[in-house]
């Protein structure tokens, strides 16, 4: 039986502060033990989740979802940095090279992608957007933009501050979870 949504936690303050005192454990950000991290993990997890589908059916009625599938966003997303070949995007975005191969076929034939050869190897092509990828990436991106700004705005002006400090962790936490290095 899935879990329900939990509340979300008190904004900061002297409530928050009471709310604490009256609690067993912290699962705040100086949280420190096992039991404390896992219980914030799994309260970011289902905050994260419950992020993502609300941004996937916001979009819709802006950007419809039939025309530009996620998980093509994402490969857009990726090649927009520089072309690569089949097996390296399906390596970035840990997926089957096959589902990588099936979903570049559909950016292919919409003209969002093409094939150019690899000046490394002649006998494999790298993908790269064409400029109507670029242009559909540019929609997609100003699209969710607007609605996270709206929404932002549509929040009391502490809730927008947490959410705008809490941004650099998150960053930090999504290096730590795909094992990259924000430095480099």
């Amino acid at each position: 039986m899935p879990s329900q949504p939990q509340p979300a936690p008190p904004p900061p303050g002297p409530a928050a502060e009471t709310a604490d005192t009256d609690a067993d454990t912290d699962t705040g950000p100086d949280a420190d033990t096992g039991t404390d991290a896992l219980a914030g993990a799994q309260q970011l997890t289902d905050v994260i989740t419950r992020l993502r589908r609300a941004l996937r059916s916001s979009i819709r009625s802006e950007f419809p979802w039939e025309a530009l599938p996620m998980a093509q966003v994402e490969l857009l997303q990726t090649l927009a940095a520089s072309p690569l070949r089949v097996g390296e995007l399906a390596a970035r975005q840990r997926l089957a090279p096959n589902t990588v191969s099936g979903l570049i076929s559909k950016l292919l034939d919409a003209g969002l992608v093409d094939r150019q050869p690899d000046p490394g190897d002649r006998r494999t092509a790298r993908i790269a957007l064409t400029e109507a990828g670029h242009q559909q990436l540019r929609d997609w991106q100003s699209a969710h933009e607007r609605r996270l700004a709206a929404a932002l705005e549509s929040l009391a002006p502490a809730d927008r501050g947490a959410v705008m400090r809490a941004l650099p962790g998150l960053d930090r936490l999504a290096h730590s979870l795909a094992g990259t290095d924000p430095a480099r």
